[in-house]
């Protein structure tokens, strides 16, 4: 296997930025950061916008929309509307 065709499999930590949520995982991205870990290590950190930790479906705070009546709404805004009696 040569060494130089596949790239570079290491732990790497993904920290989220809106919130205080960090897991360590292992991936090929390249990062420039470096964050310490629990274990005292330092770790490549890559710095992300959104996770589980602060996603609004994860954590709790998604809001229902809602629907009810939509569907009636929308057929009576567009329903085809009956010709007009011919006149005589």
């Amino acid at each position: 296997m040569k060494q130089t065709t596949h790239p570079v499999y290491r732990e790497t930590i993904f920290k989220d930025i809106s919130s205080d949520f960090a897991i360590l995982t292992r991936t090929t991205i390249q990062a420039k950061d470096t964050l310490k870990w629990t274990d005292g290590k330092d770790y490549p950190m890559v710095k992300i916008e959104i996770s589980s930790g602060s996603h609004p479906f994860f954590t709790g705070q998604q809001r229902m929309l809602d629907t009810e009546g939509r569907v009636e709404k929308f057929m009576k805004r567009y329903a085809k509307k009956e010709p007009a009696p011919a006149k005589k």
